[in-house]
Order: structure tokens, then C-alpha cells, then sequence
């Protein structure tokens, strides 16, 4: 009996402790804000920006049939701040709405300004740019779009952080000379060519080069990680296969797809953006393209004579030449046995060239100033602030080691040796890269 007592005792004690921490647990649960308990907000209230930022190249746009690419800082144009590169279809161009996050918080809406890029080859997607006026005291971060002009519509939104925030003229570049290549894409492993190119582009004071991918062979993706971990190469991946049916042509009624040349017009203008506060100038053309100067050692000596000839030119116009890659060097002085087991076209064995045909429509590729231009097609710039010129070919011109579209007969051709001249630097440092990612035999 004394027993039932003190377990009965024990269990009133028990049940009182248990009270009395309930009870102090739910005081503490209903203190004021002034004890630094956070608030929680309200059903429905937009989660706080940016509440998803994309770290993709390419990002679809919510309630649309359009993919957004960067953001760019770009105050040239009056009344406008931010310049939004994009992939937008055609016939489905609506209003959109500027939305900015400012420190965490959400501006009010602004109107987006559309420009479709005039060159788009009849393709239903085409590059466009959305300028955006950020409002007065927001230190803006990142921007969506919207199709309506309310904030509230932002819920779940995807926000691009905006880059360039200095624009100012006086700011210190970190290059001289950046290459812009177009992309790459089936598989691409022409190593050989690809690793000369990118060694001859070191020797005539290349400062970075960048590179878009949608995928390429197994040899020349090692290739391009060795690069971009030395810091000459930056890769940009460019999976635009998996929100569209890219062609591989230039012309939709030849060639069908959504979009020009897998997006090669939008990576070029994204290219220029990126550029646009690191680089002096940007040259713009493939990769089986080497801009060559003639009469100077490198392309920064070159272009510092220019510059200072025409100083109003924001586009240097670099003509083409064909060198066949049919036509070989007859000696084969440069057929190397170490690259033998090396995919690829070696641009050494090439030294016969086409004569451009003047009387019909010649491509050119471009060394352009960034900050000079505002969007640009694959030959030449479509707006710009600064002048044009051709350059004349004594000067610079292209070596293009490619296919070519005639059937010259080696009398028809012209001897130029002068990719020769680098010869003695060129071979080594290529063989070092090959070395480097195991494909020397």
C-alpha cells in the first residue's frame, strides 16, 4: 500500500514537471518580435530575391516560347541600363517587363525594350536583345522578365545575375586580344588543327580565347580542359540541342532546324558582352581561321597601327583566303610522324591558296573594339557607334584551312608559306599540348 502511494506520488510530481516545460515552451512560442523571433510571412508572399538564380548559359523564359542567355550591364543607350541577350521565337514576341532585385528586394516593374537582330537567315528563332531601365535607388543584383507588370508574378521566377556593373571608359583591361570562336558541335575532334590553331593564336598575343560547346569528340574535349585549366581557353558549355532543334546550316529553307548554326549568331553577340570590360578587342571567326598579320610579328603590333591610322573604326574587316585541305605541300616536310596518330588536318602541310573572286559577294571575318558595338552578324557588325574598314590583305588576312567550294588545279593557286615563319616555336609547343593529354604517339 505504501508503496501504490509513492509511485502515485511520483507520477503527480512527473505530471507537473511536464506541465510546467509545456507551459514555458508556449510562452516562448508567442514572444513579441522585440525578442528577435523572425516572422514568418504571410501565405502567398513572393519568396525573397533572387529566389532562384540560373547558373545555366541557357535558361527558358517562364510563360513563353524564349530562352534568355546573360545580362549585361550597358548604359550606351539612352534610358536604358541592362541589355539582356536572348533566343527569341519570332512570331511570339509579347510584352515583357523589366523586374530587378535591389539588395533582396523587389523593384517595381519596368518595360522591356525587344530588338530582334535583323540577321536571323529566315529561321523562327533568332537573337534578340531586351534593354531594361533599372528605377532610381535600386542597387540592382540580377533581372528577370515578366509577361505581366506584377511583382507578385515573380513567384518562382528564374533571375540572371547582371555582369558588367562598371562601365566607366577609364577601366583597367585585363586583355589586349580576345578570340571569339564559334561553336562547337557534333562530336567536333579535329584535334590536330584545333590545337595548332589555338598554339598560333599564343604566338601572335592572344590573351584568351572562348570557346561555346555544345559537344565535342573525347580527344579534343581533353584537349580544351587542358587549356582552360592553364587559363588561355574559356569553355562555355552551350546545350541548346536540349531546348531546340538547331540546324547545321545557314539558311532555314536549305537546311530546316529552329536555329541558325546551333546559335552561332547568339554566341558571337554573347562573346562581345562578356568581352566587353576585359578585352581591347575581340576577334570573331571560326575555328579553322587564323587572323595573320603580314607585315607584323604579332596582331597587337598590327592593330596598335591601325587604331592609330583610323581611330573612328570600331570594325576591321579581315579578308578570307581559302587554302584547300586537298591540296598538300608536295615535299611533305611537314608530315611529322609524331602527329600521324593524331585526329585531325595539320595546317603546316597547306600552303596553296585561292585567290578570292572580287567580283562576287566575298565573306570577311572581324577584329572589332567591344565597346563600340551593340550586336553583330557572322560577316559584319549590324550596329555599331564607330566606323568600318576593310583591311587590306597585304596587311592581314585569314588563313582558312577548309573544304573549298571550287576545283582549282594547283596552277590556278598561290604559293603562301607563311604559317612557315612560326615553324620553330609552333611544332614544340604543339607537341608539348599532344604530350601533355596522351596523344603523342
Amino acid at each position: 500500500m505504501v508503496e501504490m502511494e509513492r509511485a502515485s506520488g511520483f507520477k503527480n510530481k512527473l505530471f507537473f514537471l511536464i506541465t510546467t516545460s509545456l507551459i514555458l515552451m508556449l510562452i516562448l512560442a508567442v514572444r513579441t518580435p522585440s525578442m528577435n523571433r523572425p516572422i514568418p510571412k504571410p501565405l502567398g508572399a513572393p519568396a525573397p530575391c533572387p529566389s532562384l538564380v540560373s547558373e545555366e548559359s541557357i535558361t527558358p523564359l517562364q510563360n513563353t516560347a524564349h530562352l534568355l542567355v546573360s545580362a549585361y550591364m550597358d548604359q550606351r543607350v539612352k534610358d536604358f541600363d541592362v541589355r539582356i541577350i536572348g533566343i527569341f521565337k519570332r512570331d511570339s514576341i509579347q510584352l515583357l517587363h523589366c523586374l530587378f532585385c535591389c539588395s533582396d528586394q523587389l523593384s517595381t516593374t519596368t518595360p522591356a525594350r525587344i530588338l530582334p537582330h535583323s540577321d536571323h537567315f529566315g529561321f523562327p528563332y533568332s537573337t534578340t536583345d531586351v534593354q531594361c531601365q533599372i528605377p532610381q535607388s535600386c542597387n540592382a543584383t540580377h533581372v528577370t522578365l515578366l509577361t505581366q507588370p506584377t511583382p507578385e508574378k515573380a513567384f518562382n521566377q528564374t533571375w540572371l545575375p547582371i555582369r558588367n556593373k562598371k562601365t566607366s571608359e577609364s577601366e583597367e583591361r585585363s586583355f589586349d586580344l580576345t578570340v571569339c570562336i564559334s561553336n562547337l558541335y557534333g562530336d567536333y575532334n579535329n584535334v590536330l588543327q584545333y590545337t595548332q590553331a589555338l598554339e598560333m593564336y599564343r604566338l601572335l598575343g592572344v590573351d584568351r580565347v572562348v570557346i561555346y560547346n555544345t559537344s565535342s569528340g573525347i580527344d579534343l574535349t581533353r584537349v580544351l580542359q587542358s587549356y582552360s585549366q592553364e587559363g588561355f581557353v574559356e569553355i562555355v558549355p552551350w546545350p541548346i540541342s536540349e531546348h531546340l532543334n538547331p540546324s547545321h546550316g545557314w539558311l532555314h529553307s536549305e537546311h530546316g532546324g529552329d536555329v541558325h548554326y546551333f546559335g552561332q549568331l547568339t554566341t558571337l553577340n554573347e562573346c562581345i558582352y562578356r568581352s566587353m570590360q576585359r578585352s581591347r578587342y575581340v576577334l570573331l571567326h571560326d575555328i579553322d581561321e587564323i587572323i595573320m598579320p603580314y607585315q607584323h610579328d604579332n596582331l597587337m603590333s598590327l592593330m596598335n597601327m591601325l587604331q592609330q591610322q583610323h581611330p573612328n573604326v570600331g570594325e576591321f574587316l579581315i579578308e578570307n583566303h581559302i587554302f584547300p585541305r586537298k591540296k598538300f605541300e608536295p615535299s611533305g616536310k611537314f608530315h611529322l610522324p609524331q602527329w600521324s596518330g593524331v585526329p585531325g588536318i595539320n595546317i603546316l602541310e597547306h600552303i596553296h591558296k585561292e585567290e578570292p573572286n572580287r567580283n562576287e559577294y566575298h565573306p570577311h571575318k572581324m577584329i572589332i573594339r567591344p565597346r563600340l558595338v551593340e550586336q553583330t552578324s557572322v560577316h559584319e557588325v549590324l550596329i555599331k557607334s564607330g566606323d568600318r574598314y576593310k583591311v587590306p590583305q597585304e596587311l592581314c588576312r585569314i588563313i582558312n584551312v577548309s573544304k573549298s567550294g571550287r576545283n582549282s588545279t594547283m596552277d590556278q593557286l598561290y604559293v603562301d608559306k607563311r604559317l612557315w615563319d612560326f615553324k620553330e616555336k609552333l611544332i614544340p609547343n604543339v607537341d608539348r599540348m599532344l604530350k601533355k593529354v596522351g596523344l603523342l604517339t
